[in-house]
């Protein structure tokens, strides 16, 4: 939006400072309407002014209610495939789930976890090649994600605040089908038995969760131990990032509180 100069944006603040409509900028300046638009809402986003909107309440800074399944889940998602990203031109951080069209269902339980526990704040999905990102933007972004940080979160310490892990500990199968709906996956994996000198096809489902940050990983297996669902940890080389539930009765627990995405 600056392709125009700094020059020329700060004559068409001026003008809209004046009381110029935002139609007579665009056709004193030959700017397209939305440039001026835009222009106007960083603007006024800047100095606090933008109209019609009130500054969200935060459960953190405010004492707000927030709905706490919904935040387990959420807090699982983000922890996966999800970031927090700062944009100088909003000053207002965003957080961003990256959800696989092959998943509808997935990414409208992302977008109703966002919209439930930030109620007073637009959710939206900018379409990507193959993904859509599910977003929505708060200042208080820093409050209820405090694991946000520089670089890659492998990459960095990854614990939950007390109060997090109270909610997890409230809510532990939201936790874990976050967890899963990102990082994880259901799959049917199949051996063969040789039975009475016939071998026959045997199948089997299994869940698995690939993260390379040994703590994301050791959350969400504490959180297993205490459900009573029994793990296993696969390798690849010398990264063991994998983590697998085969046994019979943990899967049919899985499957009961989680299941697979959609």
């Amino acid at each position: 939006m600056n392709a125009h100069g700094t020059a020329v944006r700060a004559k068409a603040l001026a003008l809209l400072h004046a009381g110029a409509s935002n139609a007579d900028v665009a056709r004193h300046l030959a700017i397209a309407p939305g440039t001026i638009g835009y222009w106007k809402h960083l603007d006024r986003t800047q100095r606090g002014e933008c109209p019609g909107r009130h500054d969200p309440k935060c459960p953190r800074c405010d004492g707000r209610d927030l709905d706490r399944p919904a935040y387990a889940y959420l807090l699982g998602l983000y922890l996966g495939d999800g970031h927090i990203s700062h944009y100088s031109a909003h000053r207002v951080p965003n957080l961003m789930i990256t959800c696989a069209e092959s998943w509808p269902g997935l990414m409208d339980a992302c977008e109703r976890a966002m919209r439930a526990v930030f109620p007073d704040n637009a959710v939206c999905r900018v379409r990507k090649t193959g993904c859509r990102n599910v977003k929505v933007y708060s200042k208080h972004l820093p409050c209820l994600f405090p694991q946000h940080g520089p670089g890659h979160k492998h990459e960095r310490t990854i614990a939950l605040a007390p109060w997090q892990q109270e909610i997890v500990d409230d809510h532990p199968w939201e936790f874990v089908r976050g967890l899963i709906h990102s990082d994880g996956c259901r799959i049917t994996n199949w051996t063969t038995r040789l039975v009475a000198g016939e071998r026959k096809r045997y199948e089997y489902p299994r869940y698995l969760l690939a993260n390379r940050s040994d703590d994301i990983r050791r959350l969400f297996t504490d959180t297993l131990d205490k459900l009573g669902v029994r793990w296993t940890t696969l390798a690849r080389g010398s990264d063991p990032f994998t983590v697998s539930i085969a046994r019979k009765a943990s899967v049919t627990l899985m499957d009961a509180h989680v299941g697979p995405k959609y």
